[in-house]
């Protein structure tokens, strides 16, 4: 089966040859993947097996595709301003912060770069043809009116002014419906990614009622613009947000990322028992403790009974209906050995991933497929 091919089958619900792989690794872990098999970072998902291409045109373009040094900073053209703190870039300077109401109300989005943002998905798309590719329009809501109002003047918006935040919840989900409409409409694409965090590791950080109220009206008309296209529409949202999981299903979500299985409601099994008639999953990999610290031998096995628990058949459908994917970002702690262990529970081998980036190179070379050799040992 190609990417595409398996990724399509195992939302349908039917037999795969393998469970669909798709991870986002941290640049530091990226490149060293990239310097162990001999090719560029840009390379190291294909090498790996993945079969999911996309890429960010929203404002986690901004967080995640720009990399800056441990200390750094950068604005982006929201005027939000990144920290580098760790690992990640963390929002520290927020544009709307302690602004009158009249200057919240002024704020413009830039409408003069979504040229910019859409050309973003050129390589994804050049790669249509193979693997299943997707558009990533997110933080659609109450996310990017968090970034730029900071999270406690966006709350207090919704406790003190739930006009003011009605207003702006919807101006920002009107920039990412733009985004969605023009890459839907001109773009081959197989699913609509949206995401907005509203949950934290113990509660969603605003009651369902009010997310029902002032969020869930604008991503529904987001998944309506997938639906229209004929794709797949799948939503990310780190957290405890099983309460809103049923209102989601509703609107016509197709796929739950990202599964954090140590929060509370979000045991992966238990979700796919009562859900996975209607929904697909993606994510449920532990990336702060299991892939840091465990022992090879316990990821493999941890990660084969979860690909085994989230891909067996429930509610008189087939099997399948699981993407494995992680709960966050594979961090740079994480050795690479548990790393390989991650892809052999998935049926993918170190040597298919050597064998790869053996290919990756040769074709980078204007040579072709090469002659094959051992590298790196087998599991």
């Amino acid at each position: 089966m190609t990417p595409k091919q398996r990724v399509h089958a195992a939302l349908r619900r039917e037999r795969t040859d393998r469970v669909p792989v798709f991870f986002w690794f941290h640049p530091e872990t990226a490149q060293r993947l990239g310097s162990l098999l001999g090719i560029p970072v840009s390379e190291v998902g294909a090498a790996m097996g993945d079969d999911v291409r996309m890429t960010w045109v929203n404002n986690n373009w901004a967080m995640e595709g720009i990399v800056t040094p441990e200390g750094g900073s950068h604005t982006d053209f929201w005027g939000i301003t990144w920290r580098r703190e760790g690992a990640f870039n963390q929002p520290a300077g927020f544009p709307l912060a302690g602004a009158s109401r009249e200057d919240v109300l002024a704020y413009r989005f830039p409408e003069d770069r979504v040229g910019f943002l859409l050309g973003l998905m050129a390589p994804v798309l050049a790669e249509r043809d193979r693997f299943f590719v997707g558009c990533d329009v997110s933080p659609c809501a109450f996310e990017m009116y968090g970034r730029l109002r900071g999270l406690e003047d966006a709350m207090a918006d919704i406790v003190a002014d739930p006009p003011l935040a009605r207003t702006m919840l919807a101006r920002c989900a009107d920039f990412a419906l733009g985004l969605a409409r023009r890459a839907c409409a001109d773009m081959s694409l197989d699913w609509l990614w949206c995401g907005d965090d509203v949950a934290g590791q113990r509660s969603m950080v605003m009651s369902p009622e009010a997310w029902r109220d002032l969020v869930k009206p604008v991503m529904a008309e987001l998944f309506a613009v997938g639906k229209r296209h004929g794709l797949w529409v799948a939503h990310h949202c780190c957290g405890a947000l099983r309460p809103i999981i049923p209102d989601l299903v509703e609107i016509g979500l197709d796929v739950l990322n990202p599964v954090q299985a140590g929060c509370p409601g979000m045991d992966p099994l238990e979700l796919k028992r009562e859900f996975g008639d209607r929904i697909a999953f993606m994510g449920g990999v532990d990336t702060q403790g299991l892939l840091p610290f465990a022992r090879a031998n316990e990821v493999r096995n941890s990660v084969e009974r979860l690909i085994e628990g989230m891909s067996a058949p429930v509610g008189g459908r087939g099997p399948g209906g699981y993407i494995l994917a992680g709960s966050h970002t594979i961090p740079p702690e994480t050795p690479d050995e548990n790393i390989f262990a991650l892809y052999e529970a998935a049926g993918i081998s170190r040597q298919e991933i050597f064998d790869r980036a053996a290919d990756l190179r040769a074709a980078a070379s204007g040579g072709g497929r090469r002659a094959r050799a051992t590298r790196g040992g087998t599991p």
